[in-house]
């Protein structure tokens, strides 16, 4: 924007306009007024409608004061209509798809599982000798 300065525009939009690529009176048509504060706005930065009727109006040749009513109105009913669209495609979600493949009916048998004392499936033993072959020791 150095000879093809943007008319209405300050040092801190026409910074905030190259860092979003609209650097000339060329790159303002291609995007629009509109275009061009979208896409600031999408940036990070916080401009106020004060740069939309900038735009707007070194866009038309004019200062932005001397756009009517009607035509501000556009643009901000433009200007909202895209954040509108933006924050419903940002919300938008795709509910989640059960990608798992159907299971087959079946109908197992209930096997009873050994709980933490059961003994294994030994016949019931009869009293064991003392472990030195002698006679069962007395409790105590």
């Amino acid at each position: 924007m150095t000879d093809n300065k943007l008319l209405n525009v300050g040092p801190k939009s026409a910074a905030w306009l190259r860092q979003v690529g609209v650097r000339t009176m060329d790159d303002l048509r291609t995007h629009g007024a509109v275009g061009a504060f979208w896409k600031v706005k999408k940036a990070g930065f916080k401009p106020s409608l004060n740069l939309l009727y900038a735009l707007a109006g070194a866009e038309k040749g004019c200062h932005w004061t001397a756009l009517s009513a009607d035509e501000k109105n556009r643009l901000v009913t433009e200007a909202s209509a895209l954040e509108d669209a933006a924050k419903a495609a940002k919300s938008f979600v795709m509910p989640a798809r059960d990608v798992t493949p159907p299971r087959e009916d079946r109908v197992e048998e209930a096997v009873a599982a050994p709980a933490l004392f059961d003994e294994p499936d030994a016949a019931p033993a009869e009293e064991s000798p003392a472990p030195d072959g002698g006679a069962p020791r007395d409790p105590e």
